[in-house]
């Protein structure tokens, strides 16, 4: 492992330049080539919101949180955080939003278990919902991530986000070395978003389950589940994880050196 002086300027005095608007509108979800899972392709229509440039940064949690997640992997304030399950990244949403002067998004209730969680092996299934209608800190939903990875308005046919060239955009096992990356090296997509395909998989807010065929004019996922979605692919994952449409999932207590997140808000 390596260390990595600080190079991303992510911090709470900064955090607020570093959301992009993103311009509502309608996109095709998913991919009939990709995976059973990213099928059938279907109409999406998202209203307007913000996504952070960057994924969380080391030293962008230990800011707001006080301290690194436990067992800290890959060491480096402009790294992107890891070990992070998803209530860690719901937590983390909700200090930033306070620190802010934001309305926190989240409802939070460690000491009480979500019915609508049907995990076994979630040790942990807090209770939580998103606020309707708050501005604070959130996890953008698998559609809002989709939609900004592909470009927004701007989106053009790539398999990844801001190319069709991985090496461009993305670190993938090929070209990491077998690390994490501080965010910002590589180029960005339409948007300005960088990391989008590679380096980490960044948390969503849905739970994970088919697509159905029929339009959206919402970009929330289903009511419950056992799993949360994850996008994007990481370093230590090959390049067919790294496409726009492709999908993963996890427990929602699972902690790895390759998980992370990004910040979201409603505009």
């Amino acid at each position: 492992m390596t260390t990595h002086a600080l190079l991303t300027d992510l911090s709470l005095a900064t955090l607020d330049q570093h959301m992009v608007r993103i311009e509502g509108g309608s996109f095709e979800m998913g991919g009939e080539s990709i995976s059973d899972d990213a099928k059938p392709v279907h109409r999406v229509r998202l209203n307007s919101f913000a996504l952070c440039r960057y994924p969380v940064t080391q030293a962008l949690w230990r800011e707001v949180m006080g301290a690194d997640p436990e067992e800290l992997y890959f060491t480096g304030g402009d790294r992107p955080v890891e070990k992070v399950h998803w209530y860690d990244a719901l937590a983390c949403c909700n200090r930033l939003s306070e620190a802010s002067g934001l309305e926190p998004a989240y409802t939070i209730d460690p000491h009480k278990q979500d019915p609508k969680n049907r995990n076994s092996f979630d040790h942990l299934k807090w209770s939580v919902s998103l606020i309707p209608d708050s501005k604070g800190y959130r996890l953008p939903s698998e559609a809002e991530w989709e939609y900004a990875a592909r470009g927004g308005r701007y989106a053009r046919d790539y398999d990844y986000a801001g190319s069709t060239d991985l090496d461009e955009v993305g670190w993938y096992d090929d070209n990491s070395y077998d690390e994490t990356q501080p965010p910002g090296l590589k180029l960005p997509n339409a948007l300005g978003l960088y990391d989008l395909s590679g380096n980490v998989w960044e948390w969503c807010q849905d739970w994970y389950g088919d697509y159905l065929s029929q339009a959206k004019t919402h970009s929330s996922g289903p009511a419950d589940g056992e799993y949360r979605v994850s996008r994007g692919g990481s370093w230590y994952y090959d390049l067919g994880y790294t496409r726009v449409s492709r999908r993963y999932s996890w427990h929602p207590d699972s902690r790895n050196d390759y998980l992370s997140l990004r910040l979201a808000r409603s505009t």
